[in-house]
Protein backbone atom coordinates (compact mmCIF):
# COMPACT_ATOMS: atom_id res chain seq x y z
CA UNK A 1 0.00 0.00 0.00
CA UNK A 2 2.81 2.38 0.94
CA UNK A 3 4.54 1.72 -2.40
CA UNK A 4 1.32 2.50 -4.29
CA UNK A 5 0.95 5.84 -2.47
CA UNK A 6 4.60 6.67 -3.12
CA UNK A 7 4.24 5.80 -6.80
CA UNK A 8 1.09 7.90 -7.14
CA UNK A 9 2.79 10.90 -5.49
CA UNK A 10 5.82 10.54 -7.77
CA UNK A 11 3.59 10.32 -10.84
CA UNK A 12 1.70 13.48 -9.83
CA UNK A 13 4.93 15.39 -9.21
CA UNK A 14 6.37 14.35 -12.61
CA UNK A 15 3.08 15.14 -14.39
CA UNK A 16 2.99 18.65 -12.94
CA UNK A 17 6.61 19.24 -13.91
CA UNK A 18 6.20 17.79 -17.40
CA UNK A 19 3.12 19.73 -18.41
CA UNK A 20 1.75 22.16 -15.81
CA UNK A 21 -0.34 23.97 -18.44
CA UNK A 22 -2.59 20.92 -18.82
CA UNK A 23 -3.43 20.77 -15.14
CA UNK A 24 -6.99 21.63 -14.19
CA UNK A 25 -7.30 25.23 -13.11
CA UNK A 26 -9.53 27.49 -11.08
CA UNK A 27 -10.41 30.87 -12.58
CA UNK A 28 -10.48 33.74 -10.07
CA UNK A 29 -11.44 37.02 -11.76
CA UNK A 30 -9.54 36.02 -14.88
CA UNK A 31 -6.51 34.63 -13.00
CA UNK A 32 -6.01 30.90 -13.54
CA UNK A 33 -4.51 28.94 -10.66
CA UNK A 34 -3.43 25.34 -11.25
CA UNK A 35 -4.95 22.69 -9.02
CA UNK A 36 -1.48 21.17 -8.55
CA UNK A 37 2.02 22.67 -8.38
CA UNK A 38 5.47 21.28 -7.66
CA UNK A 39 7.60 22.80 -4.90
CA UNK A 40 10.79 21.52 -3.32
CA UNK A 41 10.38 18.02 -4.72
CA UNK A 42 6.80 17.75 -3.48
CA UNK A 43 3.44 17.91 -5.23
CA UNK A 44 1.13 20.45 -3.63
CA UNK A 45 -2.62 20.76 -4.15
CA UNK A 46 -4.79 23.83 -4.25
CA UNK A 47 -6.40 24.25 -0.86
CA UNK A 48 -8.51 27.25 -1.90
CA UNK A 49 -8.47 30.47 -3.92
CA UNK A 50 -10.34 33.75 -3.86
CA UNK A 51 -10.27 37.53 -4.24
CA UNK A 52 -9.21 40.23 -1.82
CA UNK A 53 -11.70 43.08 -1.95
CA UNK A 54 -11.40 46.54 -0.43
CA UNK A 55 -15.04 47.66 -0.22
CA UNK A 56 -16.08 46.76 -3.79
CA UNK A 57 -12.64 47.14 -5.39
CA UNK A 58 -10.78 43.99 -6.44
CA UNK A 59 -7.22 44.21 -5.09
CA UNK A 60 -5.67 40.80 -5.79
CA UNK A 61 -6.43 37.12 -6.35
CA UNK A 62 -4.79 34.60 -4.03
CA UNK A 63 -4.34 30.84 -3.86
CA UNK A 64 -3.06 28.62 -1.05
CA UNK A 65 -1.22 25.36 -1.82
CA UNK A 66 -0.57 22.61 0.73
CA UNK A 67 0.57 18.96 0.75
CA UNK A 68 -2.91 17.96 2.01
CA UNK A 69 -6.27 19.68 2.38
CA UNK A 70 -6.82 21.80 5.50
CA UNK A 71 -10.12 23.42 6.51
CA UNK A 72 -8.99 25.37 9.59
CA UNK A 73 -6.24 27.97 10.15
CA UNK A 74 -4.72 25.77 12.87
CA UNK A 75 -4.38 22.85 10.46
CA UNK A 76 -2.82 25.04 7.77
CA UNK A 77 -0.19 26.33 10.19
CA UNK A 78 0.52 22.86 11.61
CA UNK A 79 0.71 20.85 8.38
CA UNK A 80 4.24 19.62 7.64
CA UNK A 81 6.09 20.04 4.37
CA UNK A 82 6.33 22.73 1.70
CA UNK A 83 3.55 25.34 1.38
CA UNK A 84 2.84 28.17 -1.03
CA UNK A 85 0.77 31.36 -1.07
CA UNK A 86 0.39 32.77 -4.58
CA UNK A 87 -0.90 36.33 -5.07
CA UNK A 88 -1.69 38.06 -8.38
CA UNK A 89 -2.51 41.77 -8.43
CA UNK A 90 -5.82 42.82 -9.99
CA UNK A 91 -5.09 46.56 -9.80
CA UNK A 92 -2.12 48.92 -9.50
CA UNK A 93 -1.08 49.61 -5.92
CA UNK A 94 1.69 51.39 -4.02
CA UNK A 95 4.02 48.53 -3.03
CA UNK A 96 5.24 50.34 0.09
CA UNK A 97 1.64 50.75 1.27
CA UNK A 98 0.95 47.04 0.65
CA UNK A 99 4.05 46.16 2.67
CA UNK A 100 2.77 48.29 5.57
CA UNK A 101 -0.64 46.60 5.40
CA UNK A 102 0.99 43.17 5.48
CA UNK A 103 3.14 44.15 8.47
CA UNK A 104 0.08 45.48 10.31
CA UNK A 105 -1.82 42.30 9.49
CA UNK A 106 0.99 40.16 10.91
CA UNK A 107 1.12 42.24 14.09
CA UNK A 108 -2.67 42.28 14.56
CA UNK A 109 -2.90 38.49 14.28
CA UNK A 110 0.13 37.50 16.36
CA UNK A 111 0.94 37.63 20.03
CA UNK A 112 3.75 39.95 21.07
CA UNK A 113 6.01 36.92 21.50
CA UNK A 114 5.11 35.49 18.08
CA UNK A 115 5.62 38.82 16.33
CA UNK A 116 8.93 39.33 18.12
CA UNK A 117 10.29 36.21 16.43
CA UNK A 118 9.51 37.61 12.99
CA UNK A 119 11.36 40.96 13.19
CA UNK A 120 14.11 39.97 10.75
CA UNK A 121 11.59 38.66 8.24
CA UNK A 122 9.30 41.65 8.67
CA UNK A 123 12.15 44.06 7.93
CA UNK A 124 13.05 42.01 4.84
CA UNK A 125 9.42 42.20 3.70
CA UNK A 126 9.20 45.95 4.27
CA UNK A 127 12.48 46.63 2.43
CA UNK A 128 11.43 44.40 -0.47
CA UNK A 129 8.17 46.26 -1.08
CA UNK A 130 9.76 49.68 -0.47
CA UNK A 131 12.36 48.96 -3.14
CA UNK A 132 9.67 47.82 -5.57
CA UNK A 133 7.71 51.08 -5.16
CA UNK A 134 4.74 49.95 -7.26
CA UNK A 135 2.91 46.75 -8.14
CA UNK A 136 0.75 46.83 -11.25
CA UNK A 137 -2.16 44.69 -12.36
CA UNK A 138 -0.79 41.31 -13.44
CA UNK A 139 2.25 41.42 -11.15
CA UNK A 140 2.46 38.37 -8.95
CA UNK A 141 4.38 37.10 -6.00
CA UNK A 142 4.75 33.78 -4.25
CA UNK A 143 5.53 33.07 -0.62
CA UNK A 144 7.14 29.62 -0.46
CA UNK A 145 7.93 27.75 2.73
CA UNK A 146 10.45 24.90 2.53
CA UNK A 147 11.35 23.00 5.73
CA UNK A 148 15.01 23.47 6.57
CA UNK A 149 15.38 26.45 4.21
CA UNK A 150 12.76 28.91 5.38
CA UNK A 151 10.44 31.32 3.57
CA UNK A 152 11.36 32.61 0.12
CA UNK A 153 9.44 35.45 -1.52
CA UNK A 154 9.53 35.87 -5.30
CA UNK A 155 8.09 38.71 -7.39
CA UNK A 156 7.27 37.84 -11.00
CA UNK A 157 9.36 34.69 -10.65
CA UNK A 158 12.47 36.39 -9.23
CA UNK A 159 13.42 35.50 -5.66
CA UNK A 160 13.90 38.56 -3.47
CA UNK A 161 17.03 37.97 -1.40
CA UNK A 162 17.76 34.97 0.78
CA UNK A 163 14.99 32.92 2.44
CA UNK A 164 13.94 33.99 5.95
CA UNK A 165 15.00 31.06 8.09
CA UNK A 166 12.73 31.57 11.12
CA UNK A 167 9.74 29.16 10.67
CA UNK A 168 7.53 31.57 12.64
CA UNK A 169 7.72 34.07 9.77
CA UNK A 170 5.67 31.99 7.32
CA UNK A 171 2.96 31.35 9.90
CA UNK A 172 2.84 35.05 10.77
CA UNK A 173 2.36 35.86 7.09
CA UNK A 174 -0.41 33.25 6.78
CA UNK A 175 -2.27 34.86 9.68
CA UNK A 176 -2.67 38.00 7.53
CA UNK A 177 -5.27 36.00 5.61
CA UNK A 178 -6.20 33.25 8.08
CA UNK A 179 -5.93 34.92 11.50
CA UNK A 180 -8.67 36.10 13.84
CA UNK A 181 -8.65 39.53 12.16
CA UNK A 182 -8.03 38.57 8.54
CA UNK A 183 -7.56 41.01 5.68
CA UNK A 184 -10.82 39.74 4.16
CA UNK A 185 -13.16 37.19 5.80
CA UNK A 186 -14.57 36.01 2.47
CA UNK A 187 -11.03 35.44 1.18
CA UNK A 188 -10.18 33.55 4.38
CA UNK A 189 -13.08 31.18 3.79
CA UNK A 190 -12.11 30.77 0.14
CA UNK A 191 -8.49 29.90 1.00
CA UNK A 192 -9.73 27.31 3.51
CA UNK A 193 -11.97 25.79 0.86
CA UNK A 194 -15.09 26.65 2.86
CA UNK A 195 -16.60 28.58 -0.05
CA UNK A 196 -16.61 27.21 -3.58
CA UNK A 197 -14.04 28.41 -6.14
CA UNK A 198 -15.39 30.95 -8.59
CA UNK A 199 -14.96 28.78 -11.66
CA UNK A 200 -13.18 25.53 -12.50
CA UNK A 201 -11.64 25.11 -15.95
CA UNK A 202 -10.82 21.65 -17.29
CA UNK A 203 -7.33 20.94 -18.58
Amino acid sequence: MFHRVLLASAWLYLAVLANPARAQTVDVNGIKFNHNVALGGSALQLNGAGTRYKTIIKVYAAALYLPAKAATPETVLAVAGPKRMHVVMLRDIDANELGKLFTRGMEDNSTREEFGKTIAGTLHLANMFAARKKLVSGDQFTIDYLPGRGTAISINGVQQGEPVKEPEFFNALMRIWLGKSPADMLLKNALLGISAPERTVGG
